[in-house]
């Protein structure tokens, strides 16, 4: 019956170690899987960055052309007022300036209305 009892504890000692193998390689296992997890995970970051990266320079570089074409038009814009205001003034500018002296030299005093006399 000794030999029966140390046979079975030996069995079980070899279950246990063949168990205690089972749960290393599994732990390892978890470990290995857990690392390329993480390096998918940047994988895919870095991919979605420069996915971003390309949509945001597109985006920026059709909307840059149509800031340059808008500041161009506002230029032309602003030259065509200014010629029309520097047209308008060479215009009008003699008939202003005589009608300008015209009320400094031209003086009729009289009193104001609003003036009393102290009597």
């Amino acid at each position: 019956m000794a030999a029966s009892n140390s046979s079975g504890i030996q069995t079980l000692l070899d279950a246990e170690k063949e168990a205690s193998k089972i749960v290393q390689k599994a732990r390892q296992y978890r470990v290995q899987r857990l690392k390329e997890a993480r390096t998918e995970a940047a994988h895919e970051i870095e991919e979605l960055k420069a996915s971003k990266q390309e949509a945001f320079k597109k985006f920026e570089q059709e909307h840059a052309g149509s800031s340059d074409q808008t500041s161009q038009r506002v230029e032309v814009e602003t030259e065509q007022k200014r010629a029309e205001i520097q047209a308008a003034f060479d215009k009008n500018r003699d008939a202003v300036l005589q009608k300008l002296l015209e009320t400094v030299y031209t003086v009729e005093p009289k009193i104001h209305v609003n003036a009393r006399f102290s009597q």
